[in-house]
Parts: C-alpha cells; sequence; structure tokens
C-alpha cells in the first residue's frame, strides 16, 4: 500500500492545472510541436511587452492627471476674467468723471468720485487685476496698443507718449492692452 500512495503523488506533481482547474499531463513526446502552451522565450515576451503596456497606461494616467489639476488651477485663476473684463468700462468712466469735472462741482463730489474709483481698483487687485500704466516706457506690442505717433524731441524713438486708456493683466496675462501714442522723432 504505501508504494501507491508514492506513486499517486509523483502523479499529481506531475499534473498541471489547466485554467478550467480540470488536471492535464503535459506532453512529452518528442519531436512534435506542442501548440497549446508558449515557449519560455514567448512566455518572457508576453511579460515585457505586458510591462510595457503597464507602464505606458500609468504614464498616461499621470499625464492626464497633471493636464486635468493644470486645467482646474487655471480655471480658478482667470474664472473670474470675463466679470473684471465687464468692470473695466465703470473703472474708465469713473477716470473720465474724475478728470472732466466742472468747476461747479462740489469737493465732495470729487472725493466722492475719487473714493468710488480706489473700491473698484481694490476690488479688481483682490483678484490679481493689476493696471498697466506705462509712462516713460518703451513701446511693447504685447503690453500696449499704439493709436497714434507724435513727435517730442524729449523722448527716444519708440517710447510711450501719452496715454488714452491704462491697460490691465490679469495674473501677467494682459486682458485689455493700454491704449497709447507713440514717439517717432
Amino acid at each position: 500500500m504505501p508504494k501507491e500512495k508514492k506513486a499517486k503523488k509523483t502523479d499529481v506533481k506531475n499534473d498541471i492545472l489547466s485554467a478550467d482547474g480540470s488536471a492535464f499531463e503535459p506532453d512529452d513526446s518528442e519531436g512534435k510541436e506542442n501548440l497549446g502552451s508558449p515557449t519560455y522565450e514567448e512566455l518572457v515576451d508576453i511579460n515585457e511587452e505586458l510591462e510595457k503596456s503597464v507602464l505606458r497606461a500609468n504614464a498616461d494616467l499621470d499625464n492626464a492627471l497633471k493636464r486635468t489639476v493644470n486645467e482646474v488651477e487655471k480655471a480658478h485663476k482667470y474664472g473670474v476674467e470675463k466679470l473684471l473684463v465687464e468692470l473695466l468700462p465703470v473703472i474708465d468712466n469713473l477716470e473720465h468723471a474724475l478728470n472732466n469735472l466742472s468747476k461747479d462741482a462740489t469737493k465732495e463730489d470729487k472725493e466722492g468720485i475719487e473714493l468710488t474709483l480706489k473700491s473698484f481698483e481694490s476690488a479688481l487687485d483682490k483678484f490679481g487685476m493689476i493696471p498697466i500704466y506705462p509712462v516713460n516706457e518703451e513701446f511693447n506690442p504685447e503690453k500696449h496698443e499704439a493709436v497714434t505717433m507724435e513727435q517730442n524731441k524729449d523722448k527716444d524713438n519708440g517710447s510711450i507718449g501719452n496715454v488714452f486708456q491704462r491697460g490691465w493683466e490679469l495674473h501677467s496675462r494682459v486682458v485689455r492692452p493700454a491704449r497709447v501714442t507713440v514717439i517717432k522723432n
């Protein structure tokens, strides 16, 4: 009896479980191709391909995550841009009102307009809007819009002459360029 148990153990060791759980014995016949199972080299190649595929998938996932985080940050940073641009004409009108006050206007009227303008500018500053007021600067087409050219012997060619309208930047992005004259002697 003990010999039969040993034989059964040996038979179990040689048996290999297939995918469905049933046991089968490997084909030991020489000279015949084993079509059902890949060779060791083929398995190594398949494993390398799968590892590369997993690495690519992980890299794609990481890149997608980084893009998403970047887009969300930009949305938070520039999400209020449209609202702030709509408020710029209000500031322009307050500046025009200050510059064109009649002689009959009281001191309180002027102070009221100045305080309103300052509160608007303060609100814009809280959201990252800063004015572009290019006095005594060189003309920069990224930040300035040339309305006309003028001659001025006291200033260099290509510098800013008069500023018609302030420009505005939101987090270093030009929202509205400053409207200026450029010196050309």
